[in-house]
């Protein structure tokens, strides 16, 4: 950890006082200087300086560190996520029911279940794989993908915002990316088998958020079901993906049912992805450097803090 200087006056020594100094003066001038190796940490809603920003000619740039309040504009919906999420269910209820028509015709019902199945394992998959991507590459200014990067860095020092967002505005961004996708097959794709892939496959990815949010919360809090089906193992659970949130931070990224998790931290693969695009990119990903202030989790309630 590097120490950054930080002086607030210059100090000066006096050495000499006036013949009529009293002894209350001489307390006045007694300074005492502690020296701190570590930054502090920031207090909510308190304003802090760059200091990578700080020179003669460029004044520091002020930046807010503290997370979201309860009634946060960012943590509700809008009338724009609740359009996004109804299409994108839409999109998905009309595949499921292409699915069950077309098997219903004709007289094949386990190849689609079949195909369903591989839907659902196959979205675990890809759900760890983009999680894996925006916790480790890119940053808030990265095209298309920069509002998720951004907002993942923040969950990981705050990840019990996520259970104070409201539905809609956190599945909008999948449910979107769902419309678009779904939609079309929806109007070219007449197989019950390739349907019912596809319901399951990104009905599952759409929720994935829900899944995740679900994973953060304590068990008295949610609903019974949910509990049975994480506690079956159909659903991440909050011990299994609480592992992500601990050092080393490089493990666990699956969040619909976490079945890959084991299988792809025992094989180190998304260690063995690093390694090929740091030799192939030159690029190093987060999850080799030690994690910063960015990282580490914050408690939800930080106790008052008293100036003396």
């Amino acid at each position: 950890m590097s120490v950054i200087p930080q002086h607030k006056y210059l100090i000066r020594y006096q050495t000499q006082f006036p013949a009529t100094t009293t002894p209350h003066d001489l307390f006045i001038h007694r300074r005492r200087v502690i020296c701190s190796a570590t930054t502090p940490r920031p207090i909510p809603n308190q304003l802090t300086t760059d200091p990578t920003t700080h020179n003669s000619n460029n004044p520091p740039r002020l930046t807010i560190s503290c997370p979201p309040l309860p009634n946060d504009p960012t943590l509700q919906s809008t009338w724009s996520h609740r359009a996004w999420v109804a299409g994108g269910c839409t999109t998905v209820l009309i595949s499921l029911a292409k699915a069950a028509v077309g098997a219903a015709n004709s007289h094949i019902w386990l190849q689609p279940i079949l195909a369903g199945y591989v839907g659902y394992i196959l979205a675990d998959l890809g759900s760890g794989v983009y999680h894996w991507g925006i916790d480790n590459y890119g940053d808030a200014s990265t095209p298309v993908f920069g509002t998720q990067i951004e907002a993942f860095q923040g969950h990981h020092k705050w990840p019990w915002t996520i259970t104070k967002r409201e539905f809609a505005n956190n599945l909008h961004a999948l449910a979107r990316a769902i419309t678009f996708f779904v939609l079309p097959l929806d109007l070219a794709v007449n197989d019950p088998v390739l349907h019912g892939f596809i319901c399951m496959c990104s009905g599952c990815i759409m929720f994935s958020q829900q899944f995740h949010a679900w994973a953060h919360s304590t068990k008295s809090k949610l609903p019974p079901l949910v509990v049975a089906l994480q506690d079956m193992g159909l659903l991440v659970s909050r011990s299994q993906h609480g592992a992500h949130h601990r050092p080393p931070y490089n493990n666990n990224y699956c969040i619909v049912s976490g079945v890959w998790n084991e299988f792809l931290d025992n094989n180190n693969v998304f260690e063995a992805l690093e390694m090929a695009l740091y030799f192939k990119l030159g690029v190093r990903p987060r999850s080799w450097s030690e994690p910063n202030s960015d990282w580490i989790e914050e408690v939800e309630a930080s106790p008052p803090v008293s100036v003396q």
